[in-house]
């Protein structure tokens, strides 16, 4: 958790879609533990994982004692994202940027930079924006005071998918620029949006027009334990940092393995199957043990359980994630060891000639 709001959104102008099936993923405030700073991640369009889903962007929100961020996803139903106003669609609730009809994505051109000489399926639906805040986080001092409607908390216990690879690596290499850190950039990033994720520079990169409000508190007062909120939003959102992770969907997809190079074409096809088959039961691990939880947090709302026993499930679920995990490490590092090519012995020195 952090002990301060992460700066208000910087207002910068989405670039032009980049092509037909590209969706827009707004630009938001990520947080390194290594910098104790926060950073900005650039608006990007992705491709989603599978025909019919929408991206809920992650937000930040007030836990009790600090803030935390909840891990956005891809579903087929936007969630709640803390009624936050990202622009270009995502105004506090739901999405008016696009819809889905018979597998293909339609444009709405009023909220979306679309060129309409290449990309014909659009329409154009004009949207009344009610929420002109650019405050970037919900609950606590100066917060937004949404809450999850009822289409909303249904959205939580639809099917989700963590953000693609292609977001992850654009994430990481925003918290790696110097650059993106508010503390250089005092809410005014460099690089606001681009056209591609990680495309940074390059036509389709764009700066921010105007920046965001940053009062960063003493040095000393920055950040506070990584508890995990006490009093978490409503719709099941779930706090998510890289290094503790509670639910199985905050954690990102295993990757995949080095193809094997052992030299014979036999052996490495077979030790690819392996791989697949390891990482394909490990996915279904992930999805069960989410489902197990997912169940028993409905059962907590049901019985209006308190903060003490949420957060007690809460700590059992993270427990349960962190050995699954440490069991497909070392089931990963066991099939890398079997897979390894058998070392040829040395030839022994040639000995030396009689006389």
């Amino acid at each position: 958790m952090v002990s301060f709001g992460p700066p208000e959104l910087p207002v910068y102008e989405q670039p032009i879609c980049p092509g037909d099936g590209y969706i827009w993923t707004p630009g938001y405030w990520g947080w390194d533990d290594d910098d104790d700073d926060y950073y900005w991640v650039p608006g990007t369009w992705v491709l989603p994982p599978e025909a019919g889903f929408f991206w809920t962007p992650g937000y930040w929100a007030w836990g009790g004692n600090g803030f935390a961020f909840y891990e956005g996803y891809w579903g087929p139903v936007v969630g709640f994202y803390g009624g936050i106003n990202y622009g270009y669609g995502y105004f506090g609730h739901g999405y008016d940027g696009g819809r889905w009809e018979n597998g293909h994505f339609f444009y709405n051109t009023t909220v979306n930079r679309v060129n309409v000489t290449e990309i014909h399926n659009v329409y154009n639906t004009k949207v009344v924006v009610n929420n002109n805040t650019r405050v970037s986080y919900n609950g606590g001092s100066g917060g937004l005071e949404a809450r999850a409607t009822a289409q909303e908390q249904a959205a939580a216990q639809e099917r989700h998918v963590a953000p693609v690879a292609a977001q992850s690596q654009h994430m990481q290499a925003a918290r790696t620029n110097p650059a993106f850190r508010a503390s250089q950039n005092r809410g005014k990033p460099p690089i606001a949006a681009t056209a591609r994720p990680g495309a940074f520079y390059g036509g389709g990169a764009v700066p921010a027009k105007e920046g965001g409000r940053y009062n960063p508190p003493p040095p000393n007062e920055r950040k506070t334990s990584h508890a995990n909120p006490s009093n978490p939003p409503p719709a099941n959102s779930r706090p998510a940092t890289p290094n503790t992770a509670i639910h199985p969907s905050e954690l990102p997809p295993h990757a995949r393995a080095e193809a094997p190079n052992t030299g014979n074409a036999n052996l490495d096809k077979k030790y690819q199957q392996e791989q697949d088959k390891l990482r394909a039961k490990q996915e279904q691990e992930h999805q069960k043990l989410q489902q197990k939880q997912d169940q028993e947090h409905q059962r907590m709302e049901k019985q209006q359980a308190n903060d003490a026993r949420k957060q007690q499930i809460e700590q059992q679920h993270q427990h349960q994630t962190q050995q699954m995990e440490q069991r497909h490490a070392q089931q990963q590092q066991r099939m890398q060891q079997n897979q390894q090519p058998p070392q040829h012995q040395q030839a022994a020195p040639p000995r030396p000639k009689k006389d």
